[in-house]
């Protein structure tokens, strides 16, 4: 196991899309073990490959009691209920504004060794189960936030002794929550 660097905003893997795992081998649970010891080392919620910059669908969580991993997430909703809540990002240190998400959150993926695996969330892992799957997706909060928030959010993120360029979303992205 190894702490991994996070890849902060402005590297161009966090705005790639990752690829699906083919090979749940050793290199796979390797990748486990380092995001898992790396999100906890950041004292995170969740971590996906592209934040340690590997182009993988694969990501972990660590949202109160519950605690895991996913491989090849799929993501369903159960309902049409929202939440709206701060939210942050390992990779934008110290960035929190307001996302809108679903409330409930049902994603299907594999273990490390290729076992089907369910998780169903709800409130705080609901969301993390949707903004993990976004950054596998390219896709970075800052691009669900409402046009008035991503302009304080953006404005934030120049300030920030850690910031590179700020670079708009090459993917289309709505209103639309998933």
């Amino acid at each position: 196991m190894a702490i991994r660097p996070i890849r902060l905003f402005g590297d161009p893997i966090l705005r790639t899309v990752a690829d699906p795992v083919t090979d749940f081998d050793k290199q796979l649970r390797n990748l486990v073990k380092d995001l898992t010891e790396t999100l906890r080392d950041a004292q995170g919620l969740g971590l996906a490959a592209p934040q340690i910059g590997v182009g993988l669908r694969v990501f972990a969580y660590a949202v109160g009691s519950e605690r895991g991993y996913l491989v090849n997430p799929d993501l369903k909703f159960p309902d049409e209920e929202e939440q709206d809540g701060e939210e942050g990002c390992l990779s934008f240190p110290g960035v929190y504004f307001d996302v809108k998400r679903r409330l409930n959150t049902v994603a299907r993926g594999f273990t490390d060794r290729g076992d089907p695996v369910q998780v169903v969330g709800t409130d705080v892992l609901a969301r993390c189960l949707q903004h993990e799957t976004d950054h596998l997706e390219g896709v970075l909060f800052i691009d669900r936030m409402d046009p008035a928030t991503r302009k304080r959010a953006v404005r934030q993120i120049r300030e920030a002794d850690w910031a590179g360029p700020v670079r708009l979303s090459p993917h289309r992205i709505t209103d639309r929550i998933f």
